[in-house]
């Protein structure tokens, strides 16, 4: 009996432990995840998935594949340790571990990522070119990482093949024709490079830049000024495990500098780094000036005849540190750093000749030398939490920024041998004083902002979002004079100013955004509450506060007629709020012939758009076609007059003579119409060559809404070829020309300019040596300039040495795989108008 109990126990211990067993073999877990690129974070459609038990690679448990975004969800059985392997054609294969618990229903492997597999076929080779442009609904993108010229140039020399962008031959910057663009750099604004693109970017190495984003019709998210449009520079970041780096280093003619950038990760927590310094030594450059007295010719009346050579040296740094922190799979901290410095000596002899009109007889003469020291800083932080959800693409995102730019202009003036013809004017001349001045401005703010975005079904999406930015602007200016004969110096309490301005702004935004079958579409409405309180601590000027309010609204859709072609329409509104540079009341009399003021009483420009755009961005052929039609009725303009000194006495002039002079402030008296146009393509001929042309044209009517007037047509063009060679050789030859451009009370003059460059990679591409020129033909270059209103007309010549070369190197360390994540919506400043290029 004992023994048969033996058996059934036996018998039902084995039962149980096939029951168990089965019922093991049979669980169901599902495995999800999402595997993207891991510098892009573009999902990757249709990688190979496989599931197999740990150590037992050679039988599946199951297959499967990811979806169009890069999503995947598979049903496999049994528990234990498991490992899955996603691989696709010329990327690294992604391999992971992970345990299957008996009480696991769903094991989520997060974001996975991948990248290029980077191997090297010995026996065939096969080369293609990836385009380098791709066009949406708001924006185009030029891939700066897959042009080979990226690896010496600088961010503001490959700007030139940047489709909508133009920089001409003195590196003004425009953007859809105009110098009133903004500038990103990861997303965020980034305010120095606002105020000083050229200088900026002219020292950011552009191997540095994964791609560039021009922003043609912003949303409405973006803060409602920038008529030109954004320009986003998005950087290279750092890597899965690991670090990487890359130095610099470059000698021109006309200065030297070096850099790097580095990024390392571990664990959760990504660090990237870069850091920039330039020194330039700019030969002298000459200018001539002659202003003519046009119509009735007075006692008081003269001609001008000026001459002057200038020297400038200065120095700038920039530098930047950002940091990613995963809590988890659903929430992200980035956190920001960055800074950029330049200071600089200017030096400038000029001769002045008071001439009668008619007959040429000097009245007057004077030497002056004109001189100073200038720096400027920006200083710039902030801090983004980004939450997501398991509704895919709904995101609420939580920022903070504060900035600060303060700023230097320390100047002097000396005069001597100076004359006059007659007591007449020896009392003009003996007004002249030698003058010292300190300059001190700053911009300091601080911004709050949420942003919420959700999808609403699969064709639908809201967003909306609230901003509040606390801006405090100040500008001091003191100034010490003394006369010609006396050695002393004296406080001129009369022409120092202490001025304050405050521009807080509350902002509340909404959009709509449709995307069916090969239609997309988004509809925009953003409301802007602005105050206004400026006081003048010291100087001439009348307290004053003013609020104003802004509805903004914007519109545009897109249509995919192809795989590779689209058309676009849009609509925007976009406003001007003049910065301090415009607003400053300091009445600058150095040059007693030429007096320039601020005027602390501008408003905001408005300016209404609507564009249409084809593109068609195919392996071959890259081409965009952008048409655009702008209105402003009351821009902010320059606008110069003659007019007696005796008129100036109520603005701080003081001891007048009765002599005509010029006085130049800013004025919302602009009219402007504008037709605009542009060409871009890219013709990749070969798998080794590449040929590019850029094309602006715009048709401008300009007026004050009195007397005066100016119209007429306005082109740019630049182009070249792009050639790589057998053994790591790459050449490029580019060229630029520019029409005379059409100003309110004047014209500029033709430009052509022209450069070549060629480097060579060693030890796997990680050493690239280059060799540049520019304008080698002649030394230097002239630009004409002339400006005429109801009384004087005035022509200016102004040469300088265009001739650059140089050799640069660059060298990498390291290897990396992914890049520093940013949170998809930050803080975004860009809602006022900076002094910049020539141009509207």
């Amino acid at each position: 009996m004992r023994t048969k109990g033996k058996i059934m126990l036996m018998a039902m211990a084995m039962l149980l432990t096939s029951i168990c067993a089965m019922a093991q073999a049979g669980k169901t877990v599902e495995v999800r995840g999402t595997l993207k690129d891991s510098l892009t974070s573009e999902g990757e459609p249709y990688a190979t998935i496989k599931i197999t038990k740990k150590g037992n690679d050679s039988k599946p448990l199951k297959m499967g594949v990811t979806d169009k975004t890069g999503k995947f969800i598979l049903k496999t059985s049994g528990t234990g340790e498991m490992t899955i392997t996603i691989s696709s054609v010329g990327r690294k294969p992604v391999v992971k571990d992970f345990t299957v618990k008996p009480a696991d229903k769903i094991i989520d492997l997060g974001t996975l990522l991948t990248s290029d597999a980077g191997n090297e076929l010995q026996q065939v080779v096969i080369k293609s070119q990836k385009p380098l442009v791709k066009a949406d609904i708001d924006k185009i993108t030029y891939n700066m990482e897959d042009d080979p010229d990226s690896k010496s140039n600088t961010v503001l020399e490959m700007l030139r093949k940047v489709p909508l962008v133009t920089v001409d031959g003195e590196d003004n910057i425009k953007v859809n024709g105009k110098s009133s663009f903004k500038v990103y750099v990861n997303g965020k604004p980034n305010k120095m490079m606002s105020d000083n693109p050229t200088e900026v970017l002219k020292s950011l190495p552009a191997n540095s830049v994964k791609h560039i984003e021009v922003i043609t019709n912003p949303g409405p998210k973006y803060d409602a000024e920038g008529v030109g449009g954004i320009l986003n520079i998005v950087t290279v970041g750092g890597g899965l495990e690991g670090y990487t780096a890359t130095l610099r280093a470059d000698a021109r003619n006309q200065g030297l500098g070096g850099g790097g950038f580095g990024t390392v990760k571990s664990g959760k927590l990504t660090v990237s780094a870069r850091y920039n310094y330039n020194h330039h030594d700019n030969p002298k450059n000459y200018s001539e000036t002659r202003r003519t007295t046009i119509g009735e010719i007075t006692g008081s009346s003269s001609d001008l005849a000026t001459s002057s050579e200038t020297k400038y040296k200065g120095n700038s740094h920039s530098g930047s540190i950002e940091a990613s922190y995963e809590i988890d799979t659903l929430r992200l901290l980035t956190m920001e750093f960055g800074l950029w410095g330049n200071n600089s000596d200017s030096h400038t002899l000029t001769t002045s000749r008071g001439l009668m009109p008619g007959t040429g007889a000097e009245l007057y003469y004077g030497q002056a030398t004109v001189g100073g020291n200038n720096s400027r800083f920006s200083i710039n932080g902030g801090i983004d939490y980004q939450r997501l959800f398991k509704v895919k693409d709904r995101m609420l995102t939580l920022s903070y920024r504060v900035s600060t730019s303060p700023s230097t202009s320390d100047s002097y003036s000396k005069y001597y041998d100076t004359r006059a013809a007659d007591q007449q004017w020896q009392d003009f001349v003996d007004k002249l004083k030698e003058q010292q001045t300190d300059g001190k401005q700053n911009t300091a703010e601080h911004t709050f902002q949420a942003d919420y975005t959700t999808p609403i079904g699969k064709a639908h999406t809201v967003e909306a979002g609230v901003k509040y930015i606390l801006r405090n602007n100040t500008s001091e200016n003191y100034r010490r004079q003394k006369d010609l004969a006396d050695g002393e110096f004296e406080d001129d309490m009369d022409h120092s100013s202490h001025y304050k301005h405050r521009n807080d702004i509350l902002a509340a935004y909404t959009g709509y955004g449709l995307k069916a079958g090969k239609w997309s579409g988004r509809l925009g409405l953003r409301y802007e509450h602005t105050l206004q309180d400026v006081k003048y601590l010291l100087g001439r000027g009348t307290d004053f506060s003013k609020d104003f309010d802004d509805i903004v609204p914007s519109a545009s859709i897109g249509y995919k007629l192809t795989e590779t072609s689209n058309l676009r329409l849009g609509y925007n509104m976009r406003i001007y709020r003049p910065g301090i540079w415009y607003l400053n009341p300091y009445f600058d009399d150095t040059d007693p012939t030429y007096i320039r003021q601020g005027n602390p009483e501008l408003t905001s420009e408005k300016t209404h758009s609507a564009n249409i755009s084809y593109s068609n961005f195919a392996q071959k052929l890259n081409y965009n076609i952008h048409i655009g039609y702008s209105t402003t009725n009351n821009s902010i303009e320059s606008v110069s007059e003659l007019v007696s000194d005796l008129t100036l006495v109520d603005k701080g002039l003081q001891k007048p003579t009765g002599k005509d002079v010029i006085y130049s402030t800013y004025k919302n008296i602009g009219k402007s119409k504008s037709l605009d146009i542009s060409l871009y393509a890219n013709w990749n001929a070969t798998s080794s060559t590449r040929i590019y042309a850029n094309t602006y044209i715009r048709y401008a009517h300009l007026e004050d809404g009195m007397t005066l007037r100016n119209h007429g047509w306005f082109m740019n063009a630049n182009g070249g070829i792009q050639q790589s060679l057998p053994k790591e050789w790459r050449i490029s030859v580019n060229g630029f020309y520019q029409s005379p451009w059409i100003m309110l009370q004047g014209k500029g003059t033709p430009w052509f300019d022209y450069s070549i460059n060629v480097n060579k990679s060693f030890l796997k591409k990680r050493l690239t040596i280059s060799a540049f020129a520019s304008n080698f033909f002649n030394k230097y270059a002239s630009t004409d300039w002339s400006e005429q209103s109801a009384n004087f007309m005035s022509q200016s010549t102004h040469r300088m040495q265009r001739m650059r070369y140089g050799i640069s190197l660059n060298f990498r360390i390291g290897e990396l795989k992914a890049s520093v994540k940013k949170a998809e919506r930050t803080v975004s400043n860009d809602d006022v108008k900076s002094s910049g290029g020539k141009g509207e």
